[in-house]
């Protein structure tokens, strides 16, 4: 009876250390606040540092031009908010855009999804030179538990997608049924756009590009345990699926991007790095090899996690520009 008693109290130790480990591991990654940015871009492995400069320079031409904040309610009643930037060409010329960088007769819009931890407007400062100086309308939300947007748990790309129908509606609205849109995303904003291609798409979304993105969050942060932390994923994983199934109302494997990219009826842009060891390249490959409609692939060489717009623009903004001249 003694042995019996140590086991006993044995398998209640490592049973309560397990529901201890789950709830730490829920409590730093789900939930508004306690996911922090810089945890994340450790994480990530990318040197940001080095492109603070170039960031600065495009922040001051991209605040310079108009914008506003815009909200949506979301299907389950949060307040969401991104900021919006109407197109160049609707105000006139603008310093630094050329006339052969606006597409005559076509109103076309982007809508940007940021990463975890991140924000629409700082996480696309860059990228937002680029689509403004191309003759796009763009708009910028803030995810759901991020930025000016309310909501206590992260959506991971599962409730986001659904978020992502409002600001489609919204941009048709905005700028008329005559808009054609394209949808961008990084890193978690990437699983957004995929997962989003498997809903029922007004057919003013004419294409998506999708930088970095993983196939769950389930998938995701089995990898990060495994290979960053060298931690098992059980229990944790399990556990927080339970929990957020009960707290956030979704699954962590419950909408997989690999799976919606076999439903995707408008064309598709991957785009990875090859040195992504947050997001690894395979993931890339897994969807890109799923998905059923019109596709391409560009991986740029020696590129982190959500750095291969920096690593090499001439590829990335050529890609694009090949890409929208498909859709478009």
């Amino acid at each position: 009876m003694g042995a019996l008693k140590k086991i006993v109290a044995a398998v209640g130790i490592l049973a309560a250390a397990g529901v201890g480990e789950t709830v730490y591991f829920y409590n730093r990654t789900m939930k508004r606040g306690n996911a922090k940015t810089e945890r994340t871009t450790k994480m990530s492995g990318t040197d940001w540092q080095q492109y603070f400069p170039l960031m600065e320079e495009r922040k001051e031409f991209v605040m310079a031009q108009q914008h506003s904040d815009v909200y949506v309610t979301s299907f389950d009643g949060l307040k969401l908010h991104a900021t919006y930037f109407p197109a160049l060409e609707e105000e006139g010329d603008k310093e630094g855009v050329k006339p052969s960088d606006k597409v005559s007769g076509i109103k076309k819009a982007v809508i940007c999804f940021h990463g975890y931890t991140g924000e629409g407007l700082s996480n696309h400062m860059a990228i937002a030179d680029y689509f403004l100086k191309h003759g796009y309308t763009m708009l910028l939300p803030d995810a759901r538990a991020h930025g000016e947007s309310e909501g206590e748990y992260i959506g991971f790309g599962c409730l986001d997608r659904k978020d992502a129908l409002g600001w489609i509606n919204w941009v048709i609205q905005e700028c008329g049924e005559d808009v054609e849109i394209m949808l961008f995303g990084t890193s978690m904003g990437g699983a957004t756009v995929l997962m989003t291609s498997g809903l029922e798409l007004p057919g003013n979304v004419r294409g998506i590009v999708s930088d970095c993105g993983f196939t769950s969050p389930k998938e995701v942060f089995t990898h990060v345990l495994n290979n960053m932390y060298h931690l098992p994923a059980f229990p944790a994983i399990q556990g927080a699926d339970i929990m957020n199934k009960k707290l956030a109302g979704y699954g962590m494997d419950e909408c997989n991007a690999k799976y919606e990219v076999q439903k995707a009826q408008v064309p598709i842009l991957f785009i990875h790095g090859s040195a992504d060891t947050f997001v690894p390249c395979s993931m890339c490959d897994e969807i890109y090899e799923n998905c059923r409609s019109p596709k391409h692939k560009l991986i740029v060489e020696g590129a982190a996690h959500a750095e291969s717009y920096y690593k090499d623009m001439e590829s990335y903004e050529k890609t694009l520009d090949e890409f929208a001249e498909e859709i478009f």
